[in-house]
């Protein structure tokens, strides 16, 4: 088991690809601190789902927004589990819109949601980690990482923000053992509670051969090719990478 020994605090675990990485962890052996802000339902059935397998968990709920919730649900995960391992920064919202409509509280609320969050993880984790000289800290990006593309100005600016970060943080943690790296995801066939965050899917269907066309490898991900990705970067088989990036895209950007 490539996580023995370890404990993994996952944000965003309730669903899609949280919930698969926290599944992936636990089959691996982790331990495991499993957030989500509002869905307790759905965490603690994740939750359970991660003991029959094996691993130790606990849930704490709370929103990664706010600094000082963030820093405690940190606390709580440390005093329960002795240490945090791994840490696994899982939150975005993706609105569209053409940049003179974007108005300066929308861009603030998608900066705070997925670009703040990380941060406020990062530095509560890092006392801990510096101190066992070992650590993995994974940030999830997406395409909004890799280009920028029409009408997607804060969710392009903020994961490019959070791809500076990881490698910022695996720039100064490196003397430290603490690694710091990114899985941008590509299109993943998972749940959407907001359609109006895809556009792309307003006329074409998700998953279609015309939606399909522009992916080399002629499929959407699923959510366990990114479980795969954050699980490598979470492992002692990544020992030598960081301030990386792994692409999850099938191709997508190699013309």
């Amino acid at each position: 088991m490539r996580l023995q020994g370890k404990t993994a605090m996952i944000t965003g675990a309730s669903r899609n690809i949280g919930k698969e990485v926290a599944l992936t962890f636990a089959r691996e052996g982790a331990s495991l601190v499993l957030n989500t802000r509002t869905s307790r339902p759905e965490l603690e059935s994740v939750s359970a789902q991660c003991r029959e397998l094996g691993s130790e968990t606990c849930t704490i709920m709370g929103d990664v927004t706010d600094p000082q919730r963030a820093r405690d649900m940190v606390a709580e995960g440390t005093a329960a589990m002795g240490k945090v391992d791994i840490l696994v920064s899982n939150v975005a919202i993706r609105p569209h819109k053409p940049i003179q409509e974007v108005s300066d509280d929308e861009w603030e609320t998608v900066m705070r949601t997925n670009l703040f969050p990380a941060f406020y993880l990062v530095k509560a984790v890092l006392p801990g980690m510096i101190e066992r000289r070992s650590g993995s800290i994974i940030a999830l990006g997406g395409q909004a990482a890799i280009t920028g593309r029409p009408e997607t100005i804060s969710v392009t600016t903020a994961k490019h923000g959070l791809l500076g970060m990881m490698r910022a943080i695996a720039a100064e943690m490196a003397p430290y053992n603490v690694r710091a790296n990114m899985v941008n995801p590509g299109s993943v066939d998972t749940e959407r509670l907001h359609p109006e965050w895809y556009p792309e899917f307003q006329d074409t269907d998700r998953g279609s051969g015309e939606h399909v066309r522009g992916i080399p490898m002629g499929r959407q991900a699923t959510v366990s090719d990114i479980a795969n990705a954050v699980l490598f970067l979470a492992s002692d088989e990544s020992s030598y990478v960081t301030g990386d990036r792994i692409n999850v895209v099938g191709g997508r950007y190699i013309v």
